[in-house]
């Protein structure tokens, strides 16, 4: 019996071997730090041969590993430097996994043969990789400058390094070393929303390159548009707004004749309006909000056949407008308004059919020719001849929502479960989802119906290859670069969800440019979400089975074999790591439910920290590096080896309190995700601790600055950009959070102002989501602030979303007045109430205004924002408005004051740039840990 055991090992063991020589051992043994170094793989990721078993992800070529592909897999943790030991590797696909943090290594360079990348950062050895096609890295936290070894990848085709924090010059060669210059056939540069400056060197362009693409939108960069830029006669897309350029356009920029999204807007140029005579191909044409010189509107405009939208607005505009304007045939948008336009405004007998909004509010026009019954929208506040009745439906500043969704197949809807999404074929799945955003689409109306319907055929059509039942197209908006959003579901065919690799596939389809979608939409990029509803994985293949026999079987003997093999270089490491993925894979083992914080938190990607790592990176929890403290805890400011600044929030142990917010917090913060939300980076839940990492911002809280404490001065039209920001924040949590959220604490020690002073809504320890079930409200116990108090909610003990509303309009009585809700026996809402006279100049409010503003020169629609307060602590709260009502009445607000409520932020505060900053944080002894529990009724009347 025991001479048939050991024959039975033996064979066994040399199986063993065979099984394991399948993949590259070298290959083998570096997936398995991955396995190890990251949550979330693939659940196939077993047994010792990933090319034979078909690892979900892992393509191979003669047993060597060439393609990683693991898109929206919700992946978590670093990437380690040991993978550039995969000398084979020529596909790297990462995208759309937030989780991924951390440097890119530096020893990239070496994976000579990498082809595509889109996840870490960007080291100098970057340029090493000179058979790299795509080099797609944006929206990312990437900091730095570019490097300019980027200019030896001589064989690239797309360069994206857009909506990142990359700072310094664009680098161009100077016989030393490389530059961006040199890229004579790269077709796409994409380096906005980054904080660049300096010029655009001349020295950047040429006639030998074939750029289709350049956008520098939302930088820093200064000095004029380099005439070299006219040489590139391939060019399509042009975006340099939202800068600080100046001087005068260049008189060649009109060689362009293939161009068709010209974006100049928000700049500081001068001069003459462009001559851009002979431009036939432009579609969208954007130069608003420069200095040039008063001239009427030029007579090119009227020739341009191609022209859909036409943006001029504050450009020094004078004299009539043209009615020929109007007739051209594809026309959808005209915006001429904040000019001096006068005279007779006359639109013809027939303006193109394809016209939907003319703004032309805020000129002198004096007199309107009313012919026919316009079916589009004009726009007409602001002017003279508004002062005639009968002209009433033109004289507000109210534009059309969007409300385009992709209808049903001539089909019913029918009823899902819970977290399943009825298809345009009426079939109720799990969708992959995300968010398109095109950079230049060349037309303006968001209810194009047509044009979706074309990109909806141009995503079938790629997707031909995958079982993809439909897809569907919602929510089109424009966000504050003037970028076209849209929210996109995938549907399953034949079942209700997508497996592994097909999540992967679609996701490498999407963020490596497969997909092409119509020419109206120009350039784009997806950001994908982490998908939660995998189908099983496929039954192992019988190798698979037969090796996870060979390994129990074989335990004596051969399995020593296959270790001396793995183990040999990388024992200690793997041993280390080991212990590290159990930790990451379940980092609430030691969580008490019994202890009265609930259920174990559910996570949606947050990254975990361990222990050791928060305490090096705030060098052992210092008091030097302490930026706060109260009830709940301290909290220490933070810096990761790159660079990046943490906020680290450290409860006191067995606050029964703080982990019910640690808990709510988590579980709220990590799916949620907007530019007017503070982020929640992570969390560390070990050894007793239990710590919540945000993003680290730097100008403290809007009360430190209301108060003066921050040393900043916030002028009227700084507070009007702060109320928007923190009203879009809310707006997003109640209308676009699935489910929505009720804030349930909004005040000014939760809104947070970053390096530019936007608004970041933070805090969420108390905020409470709405089921299903929850559809007026949510029963449930009085907790909030005394002053911000929702009076229904405290009465009823129905919480709505009306309440975050309430307290909202505190907030921006605050803004106005700069005193505290409740002063000395004092209830802000009674006493502007009491002082208010609607008869007088600004409403009699002008003694308890805040001085810092009232001593402005321009206090333009204070009246609508004291309305709007009123409005918004109506005791009833169905007499208040939404905070998505709220965002636009804001919008308008900001129109009426001569502002634009999506420029690009910049403080016009007359000592926010020299302000000393040095001590300022977000997190000080009155900010996120003033006490905010249950409230006894006695102390939540204001007297």
């Amino acid at each position: 019996m025991a001479l048939r055991i050991q024959f039975f090992l033996l064979v066994f063991s040399f199986k063993l071997l065979d099984i394991a020589a399948t993949t590259n051992i070298q290959d083998y043994t570096i997936l398995r730090i991955l396995l190890s170094e990251w949550q979330m793989v693939p659940p196939n990721w077993a047994g010792t041969d990933p090319c034979g078993d078909n690892w979900d992800g892992i393509g191979c070529t003669n047993q060597r590993v060439t393609s990683i592909s693991l898109s929206s897999m919700g992946l978590i943790g670093p990437l380690p430097s040991d993978i550039v030991s995969l000398t084979e590797l020529q596909i790297l696909d990462l995208s759309y996994n937030g989780g991924l943090k951390g440097n890119i290594p530096q020893e990239i360079g070496s994976l000579a043969k990498l082809s595509n990348f889109f996840s870490g950062q960007i080291p100098d050895s970057i340029g090493n990789l000179t058979r790299l096609r795509y080099l797609s890295l944006n929206s990312n936290g990437f900091s730095g400058s570019i490097p300019p070894s980027i200019g030896n990848l001589k064989n690239l085709y797309w360069l994206d390094l857009a909506d990142n924090r990359l700072t310094g010059t664009i680098p161009v060669s100077n016989g030393t070393n490389p530059g961006l210059d040199l890229l004579i056939n790269t077709k796409h540069f994409h380096f906005g929303e980054n904080q660049l400056s300096g010029t655009i060197p001349p020295q950047l362009f040429s006639s030998s390159m074939q750029l289709v693409h350049v956008l520098f939108d939302s930088n820093k960069l200064t000095g004029a548009i380099p005439s070299t830029l006219g040489l590139v006669t391939t060019l399509e897309v042009v975006r340099v707004d939202r800068n600080s350029i100046s001087g005068t356009v260049p008189s060649n920029l009109n060689n362009l004749t293939s161009v068709h999204e010209l974006y100049l807007s928000n700049n500081q140029l001068t001069g003459p309006i462009p001559n851009l005579t002979g431009m036939i191909a432009l579609y969208y044409l954007d130069i608003s909000n420069n200095s040039f010189t008063a001239s009427s509107v030029p007579q090119w405009a009227s020739t341009l056949q191609s022209l859909t939208t036409l943006i001029m607005e504050n450009t020094n505009l004078q004299g009539g407008v043209p009615s020929g304007l109007f007739l051209l045939p594809q026309l959808q948008t005209v915006d001429l308004s904040n000019n001096k336009l006068n005279g007779t405004l006359n639109l013809g007998s027939s303006p193109s059919s394809q016209l939907q909004l003319i703004d032309l509010h805020n000129n002198s026009i004096n007199s309107f020719t009313l012919g026919v019954e316009y079916s589009m929208e004009l726009v007409l506040v602001g002017n003279p001849v508004c002062t005639r009745p009968e002209l009433s439906t033109y004289c507000t500043s109210a534009y059309s929502n969007a409300n385009y969704s992709t209808p049903s197949n001539n089909c019913l809807a029918p009823i899902c479960s819970l977290n399943q999404t009825s298809s345009p074929n009426c079939r109720c799945a799990y969708p992959y989802t995300g968010t398109l955003v095109f950079r230049a689409p060349s037309f303006s109306g968001l209810n194009s119906s047509s044009y979706y319907h074309q990109l909806e055929g141009s995503f079938m059509e790629s997707f031909k290859s995958l079982p993809v039942d439909s897809v569907s197209l919602s929510d089109p908006t424009r966000d504050s670069s003037d970028y076209l959003e849209l929210s996109l579901e995938i549907f399953p065919f034949g079942r209700d969800r997508f497996n592994h690799s097909e999540v992967s596939a679609i996701g490498f389809i999407l963020s490596n440019q497969t997909f092409k979608p119509p020419k109206e939409f120009g350039p784009f990029y997806f950001i994908g979400s982490t998908y939660l509803h995998f189908a099983d994985s496929p039954v192992a293949s019988s190798k698979s089975s037969n090796t996870s026999v060979v390994i129990g079987a074989a335990v004596g003997g051969s399995i020593l074999v296959l270790l001396v093999i793995i183990v040999g270089v990388y024992a200690h490491k793997q041993k280390r790591r080991a212990e590290r993925v159990t930790e990451h894979s379940h980092p609430f083992a030691s969580w008490d439910p019994t202890k009265g914080s609930g259920s174990v938190p559910e996570l949606k990607g947050a990254r975990w920290f361990s222990f050791e790592e928060l305490k090096k990176c705030t060098n052992n929890f210092s008091e030097a590096n302490e930026i706060g403290s109260g009830g709940y805890g301290k909290v220490y400011r933070g810096s990761l080896l790159t660079g990046q600044l943490l906020a680290i929030k450290r409860a006191q142990q067995g606050s029964m309190q703080g982990g019910i917010e640690f808990k709510n917090e988590i579980e709220l913060l990590s799916r949620v995700h907007h530019k007017n939300l503070v982020s929640l980076v992570g969390f560390c839940f070990e050894q007793g601790e239990q710590m919540l990492v945000y993003e680290y911002v730097p100008n403290g809280t809007l009360k430190d600055s209301l108060s003066g404490k921050s040393g900043i001065r916030l002028d009227w039209m700084r507070r009007l950009k702060i109320a928007l920001g923190s009203a879009r924040g809310l707006a997003y949590l109640h209308e676009l959070a699935n489910p929505p959220i009720i804030h349930r604490d909004v005040k000014t020690t939760n809104i947070l102002l970053d390096e530019r002073l936007n608004a970041k809504v933070s805090d969420f320890g108390l905020s409470k989501p709405m089921g299903d079930t929850d559809k007026d409200h949510v029963t449930t116990q009085v907790k909030g602030t005394m002053g911000y108090m929702d009076p229904e909610y405290y009465m009823t003990q129905q919480l709505t979303e009306k309440s975050d509303v309430y307290s909202f309009g505190v907030v921006l009585l605050e803004l106005l007045t700069a005193r505290k809700p409740i002063e000395r026996g004092k209830y802000i809402v009674r006493d502007v109430k009491a002082a208010m006279d609607k008869t007088k100049n600004l409403y009699n409010l002008y003694e308890i205004l805040d001085p810092v503003i009232a001593s402005g020169s321009s206090l333009g629609g204070l009246e609508k924002f004291v309305d709007l307060a009123m409005h918004c602590v109506e005791e009833s709260r169905v007499d208040r408005p939404t905070m998505g009502e709220v965002v636009k009445e804001i919008e308008n607000i900001m129109q009426l004051a001569g502002l634009n409520p999506n420029a690009e932020s910049a403080s016009t505060s007359a000592s926010y740039e020299e302000a000393n900053k040095g001590n300022n944080h977000p997190y000080s002894n009155a900010s996120l840990f003033e006490y905010s529990g249950e409230l006894a009724p006695s102390k939540l009347e204001p007297q």
